[in-house]
Parts: C-alpha cells; structure tokens; sequence
C-alpha cells in the first residue's frame, strides 16, 4: 500500500482534466474538480475493496466520468514509467 500510494503523489496530476489543486482548499490536495474530493480518497478506497460503484454513492459530488478520467490517467502515466 505504501508504494501504490507514493505512485499516486508521483503522477502529473495537472494533466488530467478531472481534478485541481488549489491553494487553500484541503490542504493543497489534488481534488476531483468542483468538489473537495481529494483524488486520494479514490485509491484508497479502491485498495480496501471498494468498487467505483461504491465510491459514487459514498461520493455523490463526484461524477463517474471523472473517475474513469483519473483512473485512465493514473494507468496511462505509470505505464509510461
């Protein structure tokens, strides 16, 4: 789990379009846009057996188009790694 998250911090956030980061707001953390959702959450959810299904109940705020973005993302920049 350490390593999956340490990947997360590692990733170019600012190139995937579902999330910002703005100063102030929790903390500095990558969000999913519009929403105080830190992208954070979605992994760490994921990774004690979460579903996206339960992630969107849970985070109703957030849009599943968003979480199909992040996800693409993250599997796309650590491919390339």
């Amino acid at each position: 789990m350490v390593i999956q998250s340490y990947c997360l911090v590692m990733l170019d956030w600012s190139k995937c379009a579902a999330v910002e980061r703005i100063a102030g707001k929790v903390s500095g953390a990558w969000l999913f846009k519009g929403t105080r959702v830190p992208v954070a959450a979605l992994f760490e959810n994921l990774e004690d057996g979460a579903t996206v299904d339960d992630f969107l109940e849970w985070f109703p705020g957030v849009a599943r188009e968003q979480v199909e973005a992040v996800l693409e993302h993250a599997e796309q920049s650590l491919a390339a790694a």
